[in-house]
């Protein structure tokens, strides 16, 4: 029997050493390491193959079926993975606790099961937990319910029944006997998500896998599960709020942009097919402006608030829920600069409503809008929207699909539209163009300015 070798592998990274260490040297975590009990692999002799040789296919003679996606029964999820689910291919789902993972899985098994054979397996619950979620949500008959760890009795379970769709929840909960570490460890959870990657690929059967995340939001376990799965959708918002964002991480087979808004109520998680309706709303507050982001192909009104109180630090502080704090320290450096706002002695809060994260250079001179209302105590004039992306010279760029912002807020009842050029489609909405960041705020804050119809 092969003697079983000690080895020490980090839970954040993957990294292994042969001794322990405080620190762990690629990733920089500290009490990451954690013990693991290897079978030492017998070896052959030197240059010895113990495969056998296949034959190989040419690119151009794989036939590849591109229309045989799987619809959820969610269209927010349908949306985020691209038209839907793909046969064979693995979907990592991750989010904080209590966000809502296995009631959306939970929501589209029970939509697919009229039409397709479904598995749950579940490792964190017992079977009559699940039962009681299923049966808030409306029921869930049809859909198959396996409460196991155990990684082989969970692949032979999936050898012998075949379903077409597999929940795996969670994948830091099962374990392969053979290894000595325990659930969740970083050795577990690459051995779990190889064999079931290996068991998906042969069968052809879609699986979610469930994961959870660590202190900093970033997916727990080694990095090998991401690269592994073919899709990594991340599950964001606040539990103690209603609304919820899932976005693509990772795509293999569509666009990594789309988002899916969703609201949670007692009956589960209901898309919002519109959700410009709900986060784009202006009560023409001091410190609130409207913008138009645009995420995958789906154009977003959002309401951009802001706050700026004088300071009693040294250095004053920039904070932004929602926005790239190192774009909110460039643009308030270009409001001080170039547009006449100091901010040098104010600490200056920006928040995006809804709890929605935008990234997009377009949503600058919204930001840059309700900060320059915050700071000289002056709201937006009512029904006004803002986007455009702001330079280090204090000059606007005109962002990417002006014509589909420009039809968004014009379909919201919006009045006057403030960007850096005019789009060709023009509509019943008044466009005022601006070529600095100056000219926008004087427009945006009540000064006159040419208007184009």
């Amino acid at each position: 029997m092969a003697k079983a070798a000690v080895k020490h592998a980090c839970s954040e990274c993957g990294y292994s050493t042969g001794r322990w260490l405080g620190r762990c040297p690629d990733c920089g975590s500290w009490g990451t390491l954690v013990e693991e009990r290897v079978a030492a692999s017998v070896a052959g002799p030197k240059g010895a193959s113990t495969g056998a040789a296949r034959p190989l296919l040419r690119l151009v003679d794989v036939e590849a079926a591109d229309a045989d996606r799987l619809p959820t029964g969610v269209p927010e999820l349908d949306r985020v993975l691209g038209g839907g689910l793909v046969p064979a291919s693995l979907v990592l789902v991750s989010g904080d606790p209590g966000i809502g993972k296995s009631t959306l899985l939970l929501m589209a098994l029970r939509a697919m099961s009229s039409e397709r054979k479904v598995l749950l397996v579940t490792g964190e619950e017992s079977a009559a937990q699940v039962k009681l979620r299923a049966d808030r949500l409306g029921g869930g008959a049809a859909v198959d319910i396996l409460a196991e760890t155990n990684l082989a009795e969970i692949a032979a379970t999936l050898e012998a029944e075949r379903p077409e769709v597999c929940v795996i929840d969670s994948v830091q909960t099962l374990y392969d006997p053979e290894l000595g570490s325990a659930p969740g460890s970083v050795a577990q959870v690459r051995e779990a998500a190889a064999r079931l990657m290996r068991v998906a690929k042969e069968l052809r059967i879609a699986t979610f896998l469930v994961g959870h995340v660590t202190k900093d939001g970033s997916v727990a376990g080694p990095r090998v599960l991401e690269h592994l799965v073919d899709c990594v959708l991340q599950f964001e918002g606040d539990r103690y709020r209603e609304h919820r964002v899932l976005r693509a991480v990772k795509n293999r087979f569509g666009s990594t942009n789309e988002i899916g808004v969703f609201e949670m109520t007692s009956e589960g998680l209901n898309g919002i097919a519109d959700p410009s309706e709900l986060f784009g709303r202006s009560e023409g507050e001091i410190g609130s402006a409207v913008t138009c982001a645009v995420e995958g192909s789906r154009p977003l009104l959002l309401e951009i608030q802001a706050l700026v109180a004088p300071t009693d630090l040294a250095m004053p502080r920039r904070v932004g829920t929602g926005v790239d704090p190192k774009r909110l320290s460039m643009i308030v450096a270009v409001l001080g600069r170039h547009a006449g706002v100091a901010l040098g002695q104010a600490d200056v809060f920006v928040n995006v409503a809804g709890g929605v994260r935008i990234d997009e250079p377009g949503a600058d001179l919204g930001i840059a809008v309700a900060i320059a209302s915050a700071a000289r105590g002056t709201a937006v004039r009512a029904g006004i929207a803002c986007f455009g992306e702001v330079g280090l010279t204090g000059r606007l760029r005109a962002p990417s699909q002006g014509e589909r912002r420009l039809a968004e807020c014009a379909k919201l009842g919006l009045a006057e539209v403030i960007v850096s050029e005019s789009p060709k489609a023009r509509g019943k909405i008044r466009v005022r163009s601006a070529g600095t960041l100056r000219e926008a705020i004087g427009s945006a804050l009540g000064a006159s300015g040419p208007a184009e119809g």
